[in-house]
């Protein structure tokens, strides 16, 4: 049987592009095993204000000493929950479909008590996919062996999740070498994320690139019809 496998690092309230690649795969993979990046996706996101983009910023412990890796990364500040629900709140209380889902995210960030980065970012990737309905299966890429080599990890992840597809962003292409998954009869595909449709957003001009909770509260239930994955 064919199995299609997507493996990318935890994001925090990620853009709808990477809940669409987790709705075509088949099993996505959160690669918190690699080392931790800061100013990346990692620990923050973007909302629309009308004053302009706004980052919505987890503070992180980060240390020069190692190499620090995702899985490792936590929390500094247990009040960011509390800043980052008012600044929510402050610009998309107006929103269409606010008040439809305020409570689901209101709940999310009142009983968020955890430390390391990976596992606030799954709980909000994992609430996010109910919302949508999404039912991919989530999975760690600690739940699995690593090999050594950028690519070969990659491979021997796919291999142990018996995939025969492999699904990445387009960005991969310019580093991915594709034989090495073409070996192990693994498929290479690179998900588009050209020919999303605008939608109706608070404080123009339209930014595609922003936290899916934007398109969550500004279209509700007709948030798949955004998408290109559905």
């Amino acid at each position: 049987m064919s199995k299609c496998v997507a493996i990318v690092q935890s994001n925090y309230i990620p853009w709808k592009g990477y809940f669409d690649l987790i709705n075509t795969a088949d099993e996505f993979i959160l690669f918190d095993d690699m080392q931790y990046t800061t100013r990346d996706w990692r620990n923050r996101n973007r909302i629309k204000t009308k004053k302009g983009l706004m980052w919505l910023s987890i503070p992180v412990q980060t240390s020069g000493k190692h190499l620090q890796k995702i899985k490792e990364t936590v929390v500094a500040d247990s009040e960011w929950t509390t800043r980052h629900w008012k600044a929510i709140i402050t610009n998309y209380a107006r929103a269409d479909y606010f008040k439809s889902y305020d409570e689901v995210f209101k709940q999310l960030y009142a009983e968020m008590d955890e430390k390391f980065l990976s596992r606030i970012n799954y709980r909000f990737i994992e609430a996010i996919c109910k919302v949508l309905g999404i039912t991919t299966k989530i999975s760690w890429s600690m739940d699995y062996n690593l090999m050594e080599g950028k690519t070969e990890r990659l491979v021997g992840l796919c291999s142990h999740a018996g995939a025969t597809e492999y699904l990445s962003g387009p960005a991969a292409k310019a580093y991915l070498d594709e034989k090495h998954f073409t070996d192990k009869g693994i498929k290479v595909r690179y998900y588009d994320y050209s020919g999303y449709p605008e939608y109706k957003q608070l404080f123009p001009p339209f930014v595609h690139e922003v936290s899916i909770l934007d398109l969550i509260f500004n279209v509700g239930p007709n948030a798949s019809k955004y998408m290109t994955s559905f």
